[in-house]
């Protein structure tokens, strides 16, 4: 576990910076402007995850790290952990095409779960429809909106291998505080279970995706009554 700074070939240093699901604003696009003022910035490219990598001499490195926490800003982190979100701007703000909210749902379990210890990399996406453009079906746990605080949770899928495989689909129609107490039960499992090293989806193979879906009492509030039971109250009330 670490922080996302890598050595590179040429001996400069590739910084990983993280946002927020890769929303940047606009006073913290304004502090990445002044930053080649202040450390020698070689250069600096978009990821697919979301995160700034700048190349940086490691003398500047010390200066650099000051200068973005500055700015509301964080160096990534890698290594077995819970990697960064990579989330989709699905929300009524960023995209028309969007279910539900899962960009703010995404900025949130980022927010907490990030850095987390985990048997092997643990890389979370959520989408705001089924087009999936963060690929959640291809992360160790993807959430998709499927409607107004309504997600799908898929388990289990792996990208960037040669052997690329789909998540399978474990719960449906949960809200967005269900799917913070199901990815703090997966992760709970996975370190029960996961040898050190092993991904998600191995493990699943070998101990079976039953070992993986929490009982319904795990993530509803026992407190709380069904949508419909509501409105069949309500319409009894009116008699």
């Amino acid at each position: 576990m670490g922080h996302a700074i890598f050595e590179q070939r040429s001996g400069i240093l590739g910084v990983a910076v993280v946002t927020a699901c890769g929303v940047i604003r606009p006073e913290q696009l304004a502090g990445l402007g002044e930053l080649p003022k202040k450390v020698s910035v070689l250069g600096m490219k978009l990821t697919t995850r979301q995160t700034l990598i700048f190349l940086i001499n490691e003398a500047d490195l010390t200066v650099f790290q000051q200068e973005i926490q500055k700015i509301g800003l964080q160096i990534g982190v890698f290594g077995n952990i819970v990697r960064n979100v990579k989330g989709c701007a699905g929300s009524d703000q960023w995209c028309r095409r969007s279910f539900g909210d899962a960009f703010g749902l995404g900025v949130r379990i980022q927010e907490q779960f990030m850095n987390q210890p985990a048997p092997k990399d643990f890389k979370i996406s959520t989408a705001g429809c089924p087009r999936g453009c963060t690929d959640p079906y291809c992360a160790d746990f993807g959430v998709i909106a499927v409607g107004a605080d309504r997600f799908d949770i898929y388990l289990g899928g792996r990208g960037g291998s040669k052997v690329p495989r789909h998540g399978q689909r474990i719960l449906e129609q949960i809200s967005g505080e269900q799917v913070m107490k199901v990815l703090d039960f997966v992760l709970q499992k996975y370190r029960q279970l996961g040898e050190e090293n092993e991904r998600l989806c191995r493990v699943i193979d070998r101990c079976g995706i039953d070992s993986f879906i929490p009982a319904p009492d795990v993530y509803i509030d026992e407190h709380s009554q069904p949508e419909e039971l509501d409105d069949f109250s309500a319409f009894l009330a009116g008699q």
